[in-house]
């Protein structure tokens, strides 16, 4: 069994931000990064609101900066997967999916969160390209064109408001009439002539070759398809944290999987932290997952520099 002061589980922005706190408060983290380190940012093509950046950069290059600068600080990386988290008080034991087992004193779980996608053929092609699961992230360079958002729940409304801001048309499209966003949200949306609600339809299949170029979709009560000329789609759907290998620990989470933290990011269990996705239920941005990343990493490194010698 390897032993570890600290043990951060997830090598996205929050992960990292709490492994460079923790390192400068002498603590020596260990990142379980996972087969691929870097979380949904790699999946990004250009980010342009990260605060520091007068250019926008790639998310693959943000987060390999990011590992560079937690690596210059002694922070090591594995690339274990980790199935189950054991035990009410530090020090605690990690199983991972091979069988392999830490001890640590300090856990910060930052394991992000994942889309959901509409399962469209052309969606992984036109990712980055047009189609993309965060308004915020993208939305600027939608700038006058026309665009789709799908869903019909309070994050899908926000997003069509905001695009709004700078697209001259935006078709909200979803499969009922009924929607599950807040009243005050809906009549909004429904008062904004930008707007146009395309209700009780489904997408079929996203149109272009290189870049997003229209959105076919079918009336569900008609069965009638017709196509939506548009520069971008944003699904806006949901998404899933990625907590399931929690299922069965003393942390815990809330109906739809989130960790379930504190304003310092303590989970449930003293000792363990969460930061990021995983835990956040409203903004879901990386700077954001920073941030509290580095909250987290600063509760952490206290936490074991209270308890050192327990391992």
């Amino acid at each position: 069994m390897t032993k570890t002061d600290l043990l951060i589980i997830g090598a996205g922005p929050a992960g990292c931000s709490a492994a460079i706190y923790a390192a400068r408060a002498g603590v020596k983290p260990l990142v379980a990064g996972g087969a691929v380190p870097g979380g949904q940012l790699l999946q990004t093509s250009e980010i342009e609101n990260y605060a520091g950046f007068v250019n926008p950069i790639g998310g693959y290059e943000l987060m390999d900066n990011m590992h560079k600068q937690c690596k210059r600080l002694g922070v090591e990386f594995t690339t274990d997967e980790i199935a189950r988290i054991q035990g009410d008080k530090t020090p605690f034991t990690v199983t991972t999916t091979d069988g392999k087992q830490y001890q640590a004193l300090s856990i910060v779980i930052a394991t992000g969160s994942k889309a959901r996608w509409l399962g469209l053929p052309e969606e992984e092609k036109l990712r980055g390209k047009g189609i993309s699961a965060c308004a915020t992230c993208d939305g600027f360079f939608m700038r006058g064109k026309k665009v789709c958002v799908i869903g019909g729940g309070n994050t899908a409304f926000e997003d069509a408001l905001f695009l709004s801001q700078f697209c001259p048309e935006v078709n909200l499209v979803h499969r009922r009439d009924a929607f599950r966003a807040d009243k005050i949200t809906v009549e909004q949306v429904k008062n904004n002539p930008k707007i146009k609600l395309v209700l009780n339809s489904v997408p079929v299949q996203v149109l272009g070759r290189d870049m997003v170029e229209g959105l076919k979709v079918k009336n569900v009560q008609t069965n009638e398809e017709t196509v939506i000329p548009c520069g971008g789609v944003f699904v806006a759907i949901g998404a899933d944290p990625q907590t399931s290998f929690l299922k069965d620990s003393l942390v815990a989470l809330a109906d739809n999987g989130l960790v379930l933290v504190d304003e310092k990011n303590h989970t449930t269990v003293n000792g363990i932290f969460a930061a990021g996705d995983c835990a956040d239920k409203h903004f879901r941005q990386a700077i954001i997952a920073a941030g509290n990343g580095a909250k987290a990493g600063i509760e952490a490194a206290a936490f074991v520099n209270l308890h050192r010698g327990k391992i």
